[in-house]
């Protein structure tokens, strides 16, 4: 296979709310280097018919290019594939060794990409029919020998290739694939052949943590394929038995950043959009803000502002349920978080300061320590029983505990000493 006769264009299908099967909303077109968007007419002229995101693609006839220092709509990208799947794609296309993602065109990842992708847009060559690329089901043992033997360079069946390229379209850097559970479709997070700890076993941990604490996290569970660990993953943003997907814009969306602006998002950023643009303002503040202590105290440095997102019905916006929560390694103490928790720019993984810009998530000190007390107490008391749940080994307990999670760092300013796991 290679991206010979993929031209300049695709179209833009996706399925509108409450609806199973897809529609053609527009196509997508590569002008120099931008990538721009036009709604079709039959889309326009649906009673319906819902803009993809407002404010970047407003409900209307006519060109419409990315907004200003952009290269696409970040709706547009929030389907496209990420480092992983540009990935598979590359060795699909180009062959093992190909590691310059710059050799396939937009259009290409767009086209050849798994059409399982998060969220409720698919691209197509045909805006006349819709035909679903790589859906092949593959058990999960055969899908982590296609991805051990992707990793390895080494070549495998034409059936395992086209289950892993199923994934394809699902963002991050880490080797996953999709799958489904009798109604409910899943993603399977692989363990990784460079991985320096057990990065499964401590997402699992944190995910679970985040679910005691009272924070609205995707449902996980672990499991064994080929004697290595895998997480699975419910997928919000499907309804379990039926056709329905559910539209979702990144956080980098929602605050008109691509990826090379991603060092600028900002919390506080954030919250000033929840006030305008979400449905429940108030109470998704706190959990905006009980989301970002708990990233400190289990030391996930890396929320960035794909890590965040919030479904689009049209009109409002709503926080999607948490996912990617991970304690990340570190060698030394100080430590900061991929988006600027306060106004004034403060981004150290340190409660203290959280506390401080507590007011920009419609807090008092008084309720911000009353939400970071509720989840020290909550962690401390639940850490061994889910980390037998992991089947962790003391020696990789260790490996988390005081170092990323209940960090020293994290307690300067707010204990005099952080708390014992």
């Amino acid at each position: 296979m290679t991206s010979e006769g993929i031209g300049d264009e695709a179209y833009v299908w996706c399925w509108l709310p409450g609806v199973e099967a897809p529609v053609v909303a527009g196509r997508v077109e590569a002008v120099g280097n931008l990538i721009t968007f036009n709604y079709g007419q039959s889309y326009l002229r649906r009673k319906e018919a819902i803009s993809l995101y407002e404010p970047e693609l407003p409900l209307r006839a006519g060109e419409l290019e990315p907004p200003p220092g952009m290269r696409m709509a970040g709706c547009i990208a929030d389907g496209a594939p990420d480092a992983w799947g540009r990935r598979v794609i590359m060795h699909r296309l180009l062959g093992a060794g190909a590691e310059d993602p710059d050799e396939l065109s937009t259009m290409t990842y767009l086209l050849t990409s798994g059409s399982d992708r998060i969220g409720a847009l698919d691209f197509q060559a045909s805006a006349e029919v819709y035909a679903g690329r790589g859906t092949t089901a593959a058990p999960l043992e055969e899908l982590l020998q296609a991805v051990e033997r992707f990793e390895a360079g080494e070549p495998f069946s034409p059936a395992l290739d086209r289950a892993l390229l199923h994934g394809s379209s699902v963002g991050g850097a880490r080797p996953k694939a999709l799958m489904q559970d009798c109604d409910r479709k899943l993603i399977a997070k692989f363990s990784s052949s460079t991985d320096s700890y057990p990065v499964v076993k401590g997402e699992y941990v944190a995910m679970q943590l985040a679910r005691h604490v009272g924070l609205d996290a995707a449902a996980v569970r672990i499991t064994r394929a080929l004697g290595k660990d895998v997480l699975l993953v419910d997928r919000f943003d499907r309804t379990p038995g039926t056709g329905l997907r559910h539209a979702i814009v990144s956080a980098l969306t929602i605050l008109e950043l691509d990826e090379m602006l991603g060092r600028y998002a900002s919390y506080a950023d954030l919250a000033q959009i929840v006030r305008e643009r979400f449905t429940r303002p108030r109470p998704t503040l706190h959990e905006l803000f009980a989301r970002i202590t708990f990233n400190v105290l289990v030391g996930n440095t890396d929320d960035h502002a794909r890590n965040h997102a919030a479904f689009w019905d049209g009109r409002m916006l709503s926080l999607t349920p948490a996912y990617d929560i991970c304690p990340q390694g570190r060698a030394g103490g100080e430590a900061t978080q991929a988006m600027q928790i306060g106004p004034e720019g403060f981004n150290q993984s340190q409660l203290d300061g959280c506390i401080r810009a507590a007011p920009t998530y419609h807090l008092s000190l008084e309720e911000a320590r009353a939400i970071v007390d509720h989840q020290i107490d909550v962690i401390r008391n639940t850490w061994r029983e889910v980390c037998e749940q992991a089947s962790m080994t003391q020696a990789e307990r260790r490996l988390f505990a005081g170092r990323a999670v209940f960090s020293p760092y994290a307690f300067y300013g707010y204990l005099p000493a952080a708390p014992q796991l």
